[in-house]
């Protein structure tokens, strides 16, 4: 049997609401910091450089970056499900040959993405019809990011690994170690030696580098049993079979979620360069909203996978009602705040007034409708948990992507508007968590003749 940490312990025994939030906030926090990395780029390059550099750095750039990493960050979290039930469930060598796959699947997936991102960079970015005067910013910003995307994707899988067994802690202090080097490497590199978007995509790299070397050296230091041992780096069959069964369908979830942006960025894109930075500007504003679901999201999903393993389906089901209030109360909370002081945050990126007021149209046409994506991440996320991973796969490409892209290609043309693009947001929202809220009604995400239920004493 696994020797398992308090925090792992407290998982699967301790007061719910209590162990949610403590692994919420690490886990929060350390999305804040990853989410800083591009916010420092947008607003140095935004305010020294100017808005052509903004757009390159957060448009269409990072929507076709967010295509690839997507899919890859989708496709470890099958790592996690898996490592999360066999430490819940104490299988020594389970977790020790789950970890070593999966090391193995984020170096090789980082050198396949590092050669496709660096060869589609321009065909990409010129099929989704990039503005001629960031195009080539754009261009530059993408292959020197994918150089270092191997060291980004060790980095996800390793604090994957550590939060799979309760430990949400280091992962945030390492990416809040690098995040403040990625300020200062930002600042010498643009305001100082003039290297521009460049100069952001090097920052970029050299920092995530080292909150890599960071969690490496942790799991290869560590005497639990999800220690890592570099002659042991290799792919197993049995976990990498399982791995992708739970990671693939959330990667090409991820997937489908990006090329429903690519449209929509190909959408924003004809309105030119200022709507182009006043959707980026929003991206960035917006993306505290994401964080903080992905945060709740992951937090249930090692919650459940923990407690599934250990055969505890009653506080299983009692988590997903606890989570589903907080992050509703938590997104009723930050549509108010960026419906009340949304354009005073906007001077942050620029100081352009028609960026600004472009910019507050789309906030007033999505942030409203914070409230009905929560559940699509609270319940998508106990589904992953327990193993399901294609049921909720099929309703998020249908009701999110699917329906996105019919929107873009019969509304838009009707009305040729930004608000009319915007509002594909809140309508595939709404459409995609009644679908969630049937399902996981009726019960069927969860097979609990799989697995072996715990004695009744043992639940909370």
């Amino acid at each position: 049997m696994i020797k398992k940490s308090a925090a792992a312990n407290q998982i699967t025994e301790g007061v719910i609401w209590k162990q949610l939030l403590f692994f919420f906030f690490p886990i929060l926090f350390g999305t804040f910091f990853q989410q800083l990395y591009n916010t420092t780029d947008a607003v140095i390059v935004g305010n020294f450089v100017g808005k052509e550099a903004l757009a390159s750095v957060g448009g269409p750039a990072a929507t076709i970056i967010n295509l690839l990493v997507g899919f890859f960050v989708g496709l470890s979290s099958g790592a996690t499900v898996i490592i999360s039930q066999h430490f819940g469930a104490g299988d020594v060598k389970k977790v020790s040959n789950s970890v070593h796959t999966a090391i193995a699947l984020a170096i090789t997936g980082g050198a396949i993405m590092m050669v496709i991102g660096i060869t589609i960079a321009r065909f990409a970015l010129t099929a989704m019809g990039t503005p001629s005067d960031i195009l080539e910013l754009s261009v530059v910003y993408m292959r020197i990011y994918f150089l270092g995307i191997i060291p980004s994707m060790i980095y996800n899988m390793g604090s994957g690994i550590l939060r799979a067994v309760g430990d949400s802690k280091r992962p945030l202090y390492f990416l809040i170690a690098s995040c403040f080097i990625n300020i200062v490497l930002d600042l010498i590199f643009v305001v100082v030696l003039q290297m521009g978007v460049a100069g952001v995509a090097v920052a970029t790299i050299i920092s995530q580098t080292i909150s890599a070397l960071m969690t490496v050296i942790t799991l290869l230091r560590t005497k639990e049993t999800f220690k890592l041992e570099i002659k042991k780096i290799q792919f197993h069959k049995t976990f990498l079979v399982n791995i992708l069964r739970i990671g693939f369908p959330a990667g090409l979830q991820s997937a489908m979620y990006s090329i429903s942006n690519l449209l929509i960025q190909s959408s924003i894109n004809s309105f030119g360069t200022d709507t182009v930075a006043a959707w980026t500007a929003y991206g960035k504003i917006d993306s505290i909203f994401w964080m903080i679901m992905g945060a709740y999201g992951t937090s249930i999903t090692t919650f459940s996978g923990q407690n599934y393993g250990a055969g505890k389906i009653d506080r299983v089901k009692k988590s997903v009602r606890i989570c589903i209030s907080m992050a509703a109360a938590t997104s009723v909370f930050l549509s108010f705040v960026v419906l009340t002081w949304g354009d005073v945050i906007l001077l942050l990126f620029t100081q352009d007034q028609n960026v600004i007021n472009i910019c507050v149209g789309m906030m007033r046409t999505i942030a409203p409708a914070y409230v009905t994506y929560v559940c699509i991440e609270i319940l998508s996320g106990t589904c992953r948990g327990c193993g399901n991973a294609l049921i909720p796969m099929l309703m998020t490409c249908f009701g999110v992507c699917v329906l996105r892209i019919i929107w873009i290609f019969v509304a838009v043309p009707m009305r040729n508007e930004v608000s009319t693009v915007a509002f594909s947001y809140p309508l595939t929202w709404t459409v995609t968590s009644l679908l969630f809220i049937i399902y996981y009604k009726k019960g069927k995400w969860m097979q609990v003749d799989d697995i072996k239920t715990a004695p009744e004493t043992q639940r909370q």
